[in-house]
């Protein structure tokens, strides 16, 4: 849904005159102050979750500041280098005029992303280093104000997005290295030289109002992914209001904060990072899933931004494999890239994205507007449903009999998703076993298709 021009005029506006009065939008303004502690979703709301759950593949970016050092610090995270290598901020605004990525393509990406089969990106808008990635009135520290490059990627990105048919959604750090009045300091950033002082209305003043100006200069977006509130974890963030703000500005714009927690009032998608739901192999994620959509977000890498040195790729079977089980579960895989600090794309990651995209295209159906299986994941693969239609997605299985649980329905036909072809089937009160053709040893998934009588029961 594109923002009316009359709504956008009318916050334009209003900003221009609070900020020329050298005013925040805190409590003190009255603007964001009657956001609410109660959260009622409004229609478009709701309408966008369900996109968002028929969607299934979305593609990250991690772009930055942080992208033109390559991961050289000790501790090889590109995006974190500034606290690991404990650069004070004085120090580190000095990239910003080396900052020139003239290469940067906006259709060019969409295009690639759009090929993948993926039906949204998430941008780095803001990181935990404190540089906007747009321009922003209300800080200088922002690729157009202080860079050589002078232009605008998030609106170059956004308007290829709309062009092609992709849903933009901007990555936001709640955490900021470099504001001085991010006071008390968090468990991160210690080093950054700042004064030992601050004002945190003041910072959250500051947050509120780039959100404002994402929300209002970009036009519809698919919503805020928030990052950062772990680092001080028992702060008051004002979220009724930040939240209350975004709804109010853009009521379809979904709310996904990676704060590692149960979901909070306002928000309208879990996500998980590197662990699907219920997992925890990261040491972080917590184990409590809520109601609302799902996500994970995982590297291609092992890097969230642009690593010279990360060659551990993952290879297209895994990360297909990844996709498959995330539906599985009813849960969107977010797959990330660390661009170039040109504003290119490692080759390596192109061509993953291209095997992505061509097994979306035979297999697809079995993946977009599904939902979680009768069956979870299982060591072989997993199971996504359709209505009455089960898909069995057998990744890794060397015999040809298959034994799987009890659907909830019976089946009334079985065949393979690519060519057709029938496959047998044998039903039991413990379940169904499916005699399987025999498939090439490159294959990265079979997928047969089970017609059944009624709808399966769905796990959650």
């Amino acid at each position: 849904m594109r923002m009316k021009s009359q709504i956008m005029s009318m916050f334009r506006t209003f900003l221009a005159v609070m900020l020329a009065a050298g005013c925040g939008l805190g409590t003190s303004t009255g603007w964001a102050a009657e956001a609410p502690d109660t959260y009622t979703p409004a229609p478009e709301n709701m309408a966008a979750r369900q996109w968002f759950q028929d969607a299934k593949f979305g593609i990250f970016l991690h772009w930055g500041l942080y992208s033109e050092l390559g991961g050289a610090g000790k501790m090889g995270i590109a995006e974190w280098i500034m606290n690991d290598e404990q650069i004070p901020a004085r120090h580190y605004e000095r990239l910003a005029k080396f900052f020139n990525p003239t290469a940067f393509n906006a259709d060019a990406w969409v295009s690639t992303f759009k090929s993948a089969g993926a039906k949204y990106v998430v941008i780095t808008s803001k990181h935990h280093e404190g540089f906007a990635m747009f321009a922003s009135k209300v800080s200088p520290y922002n690729i157009v104000a202080a860079t050589p490059f002078k232009r605008d990627p998030m609106a170059e990105l956004a308007e290829a997005c709309r062009k092609q048919g992709i849903k933009l959604f901007f990555y936001y750090s709640q955490l900021d290295w470099h504001h001085p009045d991010y006071w008390p300091r968090g468990e991160t950033g210690r080093w950054s030289g700042r004064p030992m002082n601050g004002d945190w209305n003041r910072y959250l003043d500051f947050l509120d109002t780039q959100l404002g100006e994402l929300l209002t200069n970009y036009g519809a977006v698919g919503g805020i992914w928030f990052d950062g509130m772990w680092d001080k974890p028992n702060a008051d963030w004002r979220l009724p209001q930040t939240y209350g703000l975004i709804h109010r500005l853009q009521p379809a714009a979904l709310i996904i904060p990676n704060h590692h927690k149960a979901p909070l009032a306002g928000e309208d998608v879990q996500t998980f990072e590197q662990d699907l739901p219920g997992a925890n192999t990261a040491g972080f994620n917590t184990t409590e899933i809520g109601n609302l959509p799902t996500e994970t977000s995982l590297t291609m890498n092992g890097s969230w931004g642009f690593n010279i040195t990360d060659r551990n790729f993952k290879s297209v079977r895994e990360l297909v494999g990844t996709l498959v089980r995330a539906a599985g579960t009813g849960t969107n895989l977010l797959l990330n890239i660390g661009p170039r600090p040109d504003g290119t794309i490692d080759p390596e990651f192109t061509q993953r994205l291209q095997a992505i995209g061509q097994w979306l295209a035979k297999n697809g159906r079995s993946i977009y507007g599904t939902r979680a299986g009768p069956i979870p994941p299982r060591s072989w693969g997993a199971t996504t449903r359709r209505g009455d239609t089960v898909y069995v997605h057998v990744l890794s299985w060397s015999d040809r009999s298959l034994a799987v649980p009890a659907l909830g329905a019976r089946v009334r036909r079985a065949s393979l998703l690519e060519t057709g072809e029938a496959v047998p089937v044998t039903e039991t009160p413990e379940g169904i076993t499916l005699t399987l053709p025999a498939r090439a040893a490159e294959a990265l998934d079979q997928v047969v298709v089970l017609e059944t009588t009624r709808q399966p029961s769905a796990r959650r």
